[in-house]
């Protein structure tokens, strides 16, 4: 009888467990299905749907197009080729920052995960101030360079670099180097104990980090429109030329499709090698395996990684900022003064005013972003069930989803009551809060999950409701995952361009809106006007950037 009442009095903490996922995932759940969900549902069917009749014949007419076969392998292709080098590339440089201990570790690792969070115009800009327009490696050798496909590859790598860093040398520090000296003892090269023993414990974070690399560039947007021209389009760059300037919703439409399709599978299987980087994380006894190079040949690592950060890291950003002091009277501010004046051409507006329309989009769009993650992360915290991992996909979507889709979306489908909102500034929080929701779940789980369930159970046997459950026991250990989390959310939502682009209202338009239609202008003054506000964009993500390191632990979630 005593242990019946036992297994009653510890069912009931589980029960209420159950209900109150369910209510924390309420929220989120709502949020995405009317701002993510219904936004795309509305283009997809506005493009495919004609008098009520479903025109399904109209995905194989858009397939059987040339020149849209040409974009979706010139997509694929350049996705397989960043990927690859991205790997190729940042791999050494994982693991000099899992297994080297040096000075200015620190903020090295900062350095090196600034791109991540740089808007993707910026990416753009500061490769284009690299190579094009008279820039550093124009005319190199007495040869124009006419490289923009590698403009591309090697802005994808410098995009995503930190992810490689990140998502493999954190499995990589706590692989200790015993049981490689173990192989080394039975006889085996050193290449073949780190094939047989080391590289299979890396396989799930190689894996989740290649995926992630592959999402990334195959959705990529900014980047390809600034560099690509008319020659070279990916999947979400001819969305955006489908909608903006060909009108034609129904190849966007279809083009929409096959994206969410392409996207949902990467997803499923980026889920499964995550489960498995945390089972080969659990697998492991965290131990101090970063120390002082030693010999010749480490010593040559380190020094090739950092000169390859230098070069394809810190050299563009700096090419940028020196393309935005380089006015036609010599070096000086000459193009930061002129973002203070309105020639009543490109902007109603000075150029400069987009600066602060973007920190007031950001702070609110990062305020609903802590919200609905916040709520989301908690809701995925504790057994990881069907629904849980369902919900976890869900979160995860406008992360490949066409941006341009969502926000094109908006206005189609977001025009009337109760949700007659595109008069409104919300619609440009709402959309950048869509793609900072995923930064603060996954920043948020790891130390939700890492919180002794046990402690919740004593709480809620002891009375606590749900709230003072998470306001006692939760809260105290996650406020500063949490404040990374907003940070990581402000930086992203600070340069969204794919949805803001549509939704932005001329007289308030945002920093990257501001950098692309600069650029989309000829003369020297807008181009200097851009590299200009693109220099003050990367300074401000720079800095928020800067200010999460020095908040951050090791344990700190996945970003």
């Amino acid at each position: 009888m005593d242990l019946a009442r036992t297994e009653v009095a510890e069912a009931a903490p589980r029960r209420r467990g159950s209900a109150t996922r369910l209510w924390l995932m309420a929220l989120p759940v709502v949020f995405f299905a009317v701002f993510f969900a219904y936004p795309v549902a509305a283009i997809v069917a506005r493009g495919l749907e004609v008098d009520g009749v479903w025109r399904l014949g109209r995905i194989g007419e858009v397939l059987g197009q040339a020149d849209i076969r040409h974009v979706l392998w010139f997509t694929t292709w350049q996705a397989l080729a960043s990927t690859a080098l991205t790997l190729l590339i940042a791999l050494p440089g994982a693991y000099v920052f899992a297994r080297f201990d040096f000075r200015g570790k620190q903020v090295l690792r900062a350095v090196v995960t600034v791109p991540f969070v740089l808007p993707t115009v910026v990416v753009g800009t500061a490769f284009l101030a690299l190579i094009g327009r008279g820039g550093l490696l124009d005319g190199l050798w007495g040869v124009r360079l006419d490289t923009t496909v590698w403009a591309i590859l090697l802005a994808h790598v410098f995009f995503n670099y930190a992810v490689v860093v990140r998502t493999v040398g954190g499995l990589w520090s706590q692989l200790g180097p015993r049981q490689e000296e173990a192989a080394r003892m039975l006889g085996a090269s050193r290449f073949a104990a780190w094939r047989t023993v080391t590289l299979p414990a890396l396989s799930p974070a190689v894996a989740a980090a290649a995926l992630m690399v592959f999402l990334f560039t195959f959705t990529s947007f900014g980047v390809v429109q600034i560099l690509g021209g008319p020659t070279f389009s990916t999947l979400e760059v001819e969305i955006y030329r489908q909608t903006s300037e060909i009108f034609d919703l129904a190849t966007a439409a279809v083009l929409t499709i096959i994206q969410f399709v392409a996207v949902g599978a990467i997803l499923a299987v980026h889920a499964a090698t995550v489960r498995r980087r945390e089972t080969a994380l659990r697998l492991v006894a965290p131990e101090t395996t970063a120390r002082r190079p030693r010999g010749a040949g480490q010593w040559a690592l380190l020094t090739g990684v950092l000169a390859s950060i230098a070069v394809l890291l810190v050299l563009p950003l700096g090419v940028l900022v020196q393309r935005s002091l380089d006015t036609p009277g010599g070096f000086g501010l000459g193009y930061y003064r002129a973002l203070a004046s309105d020639d009543g051409g490109i902007f109603l507006v000075a150029p400069i005013e987009a600066i602060g329309n973007s920190l007031e989009y950001a702070l609110a769009a990062t305020a609903i972003a802590v919200v609905i993650g916040g709520l989301a992360a908690a809701a995925l915290t504790g057994r990881a069930g069907r629904l849980v991992r369902g919900f976890d996909a869900l979160l995860m979507l406008p992360l490949g989803v066409s941006a341009v889709t969502v926000g094109f979306g908006f206005l189609i489908a977001l025009d009337e009551p109760p949700l007659d909102l595109r008069s409104s500034w919300i619609l440009v929080p709402l959309a950048q809060a869509l793609v900072g929701v995923p930064f603060v779940v996954r920043t948020m789980l790891p130390v939700l999950r890492a919180v002794d369930g046990r402690l919740r159970e004593a709480a809620s046997v002891l009375g606590a409701s749900p709230w003072r459950v998470w306001r006692e026991v939760d809260l105290p250990m996650v406020r500063r995952a949490l404040l990374i989390a907003a940070g990581f959310a402000f930086a992203v939502s600070l340069g969204e361009f794919g949805a803001t682009v549509f939704i932005a209202r001329p007289d308030n338009p945002t920093l990257p809106v501001a950098v692309a239609r600069l650029l989309g202008r000829a003369g020297d003054l807008n181009y200097g006007q851009a590299m200009a506000l693109s220099t003050i964009l990367m300074v401000v993500c720079a800095v928020a950037l800067l200010l999460l390191e020095r908040m951050r632990t090791d344990r700190t979630g996945e970003f």
